[in-house]
């Protein structure tokens, strides 16, 4: 053995074996807009918005609730559906789905509905998350919407509304379409009740969601170039055979043209809202 075998292949071996430091995968998240790395902890203080171009990133219905209620607020119980009504499957079983989600999300469906305090002025907000199936509204989501409406009525609380979806849930069919009406007929309780209905129109809002009760606010608001409309623009081009403008289906386009009253940052979002709530009381 010469003295390459004796020293050095030993330190190597030492140096191999002692134990690695693993690091957590969680501490950056990276920007879906400007691809800018985000420390986690940062990207959390500053509401989940980029320091670096304004992107507003996508949160949680228990995130949103949380920040709008600063952490005080009493959450509704929402009734059961019927889960699975038509026996829906593609590649894997809508029940598979569905526990597949609710694991990974810690709720039961793409909506919870809270009521408290935004800086003082007492709100019911039924709030959408939408990585659970992509915000889609089914069946629990329509009776969520319901209960939000009713909650209102028997508080004396203005409705707030805050969704983010794809649209209807095509593992629920006509039962998923049904609920546009349904949703429809709870915002028409709550005006009979002469409460205000605010929505919020987020990232991104499409198809059923956007064809029914997310359009019928007294006010509506929307963060800045949240995705909004009912078909993509893709398919509405290739429809239609004409270019269309780069902020087509963004907040910036829907308020020039009448469709969004206000585009509100993210934090200047819970004093725009408690001012609206004392406007129109």
């Amino acid at each position: 053995m010469n003295w390459i075998t004796d020293y050095v292949r030993p330190k190597l071996s030492k140096l191999s074996s002692e134990k690695k430091t693993e690091t957590p995968d969680n501490l950056w998240d990276k920007c879906p807009s400007c691809e800018q790395m985000l420390f986690h902890r940062d990207l959390e203080d500053n509401l989940y918005v980029c320091p670096h171009c304004d992107h507003h990133l996508r949160i949680t219905a228990k995130q949103r609730l949380d920040f709008l209620f600063d952490g005080k607020y009493t959450e509704t119980t929402l009734p059961a559906v019927k889960q699975d009504p038509l026996k829906f499957k593609d590649s894997k079983k809508y029940t598979d789905r569905l526990k597949a989600y609710r694991q990974k999300t810690g709720q039961q469906d793409a909506i919870i509905v809270g009521h408290g305090k935004i800086n003082q002025r007492p709100a019911v907000v039924a709030s959408f998350d939408f990585s659970f199936m992509g915000g889609s509204m089914g069946m629990a989501v329509g009776e969520a919407l319901v209960t939000a409406a009713e909650t209102a009525i028997k508080l004396n609380f203005p409705l707030i509304v805050i969704p983010a979806s794809g649209g209807a849930r095509m593992q629920e069919g006509m039962l998923s379409l049904m609920q546009m009406p349904r949703t429809t007929i709870a915002v028409q309780m709550v005006r009979e009740a002469s409460l205000p209905y605010i929505v919020l129109l987020t990232d991104p809002v499409l198809g059923g969601v956007s064809a029914s009760f997310a359009m019928l606010g007294d006010l509506t608001l929307a963060e800045p170039k949240a995705t909004i409309g009912f078909a993509g623009a893709r398919v509405i081009q290739e429809t239609i055979r004409e270019k269309l403008p780069s902020d087509f289906q963004t907040s910036e386009y829907l308020q020039e043209h009448g469709m969004v009253d206000l585009i509100t940052h993210r934090k200047d979002l819970n004093i725009t809202l408690s001012r609206l709530l004392k406007t129109l009381k």
